[in-house]
């Protein structure tokens, strides 16, 4: 292996070449072989998954916030039928944002949101933007929804025109590999400089690779095939730590969770009152009990908020119930989807 980080400045200094490193990582100034060496490693051989076969903006976007929460071989399926329902940017606009909230929630997705701002971002093309699908980094952020993660990857993948993709298994190679600072603009520059020109679509997904097959939680260098082992300071050193990453709160019980199941149940009814409601969010829900409907009114009031549902003003009249445990009748407004 060649001598790398802290050592290789030692021996540039006894040698008089101070111009093999960076000083700041151990990234080395002659990147065409490690750029060559990541490109045809993924040509060889990469897992297949459908989005990559396109460059069509549309399906790429839909792959892009699908898989934000969600492992991607649970993305498929999920993808596939998205685009049998919705199989144009046009569909998905002209949708009832209703059905595609409740297609989120039912293929379990993550939040929910992210449905309202994919159904918002395609109207926005289709009214904005003439039916033009933005091309450019800069462009795709304005569309609802889109930040610079996002708008990269589809701007490389569809356009060949987005500068270096960042995200959690980008951040764990460069780290692991050459020694860049924990720190979200180190990344971004390192990466930005290994990034070979007019190549983002194929260099963001061998990097991306690379992070998901070679070089996860558990490095798998050899089995791998890693083709990064011949400069990377973890293999040479054995240290296969990796950057700090906050801590994902449990799903189980989560308000996130709850949400869902709001959203799950109304998409089965077409309208429910807060007490037929509330059964089917908690098991434990109780009128007046610490989950009743005081919890039930915070919850959705979040989601009447970020425009995902519509609570009808309790009108005082009681409602005849259709098979609830709490009674024939009850006071309470009325809960629906917002379409």
């Amino acid at each position: 292996m060649p001598t790398t980080g802290d050592d290789a400045e030692t021996a540039d200094a006894e040698t008089g070449d101070a111009e093999n490193t960076n000083p700041e990582t151990a990234l080395p100034s002659d990147l065409e072989p490690i750029q060559t060496a990541l490109v045809e490693w993924y040509e060889d051989d990469h897992r297949e998954f459908p989005w990559r076969e396109t460059t069509d903006p549309y399906p790429v976007l839909v792959s892009e916030v699908m898989s934000q929460q969600t492992q991607l071989d649970r993305v498929v399926d999920a993808w596939e039928a998205f685009l049998e329902e919705w199989p144009t940017v046009d569909a998905l606009a002209a949708a009832d944002r209703a059905d595609v909230v409740a297609f989120w929630s039912d293929h379990s997705l993550g939040y929910n949101n992210r449905a309202r701002y994919l159904h918002e971002a395609a109207t926005q093309i289709r009214e904005e933007f003439d039916g033009d699908f933005p091309e450019t980094p800069a462009e795709l952020q304005e569309l609802m929804g889109v930040g610079p993660y996002t708008a990269n990857a589809v701007a490389s993948f569809a356009f060949n025109a987005g500068d270096a993709v960042v995200d959690t298994n980008v951040k764990r190679v460069l780290y692991r590999a050459f020694s860049v600072t924990d720190d979200d603009r180190a990344f971004e520059e390192v990466a930005d400089r290994l990034q070979p020109a007019g190549q983002s679509r194929i260099w963001n997904n061998a990097i991306m690779e690379l992070g998901g097959v070679a070089c996860g939680q558990t490095p798998r260098c050899d089995e791998a095939g890693c083709p990064w082992r011949w400069w990377c300071r973890a293999y040479e050193t054995g240290d296969f730590t990796a950057p700090d990453v906050p801590e994902q709160p449990s799903f189980e019980g989560s308000r996130r969770q709850f949400r869902g199941r709001v959203i799950q149940a109304l998409s089965e009814y077409d309208e429910l009152v807060l007490d037929e409601l509330g059964p089917r969010v908690r098991v434990d829900y109780s009128p007046d009990g610490n989950y009743g409907r005081e919890w039930l009114r915070e919850l959705l009031d979040g989601l009447e908020d970020d425009g995902l549902v519509e609570v009808e003003a309790d009108s005082g009249d009681p409602t005849t119930d259709r098979d609830s445990e709490y009674g024939t009748e009850r006071d309470g407004p009325t809960v629906r989807l917002r379409r």
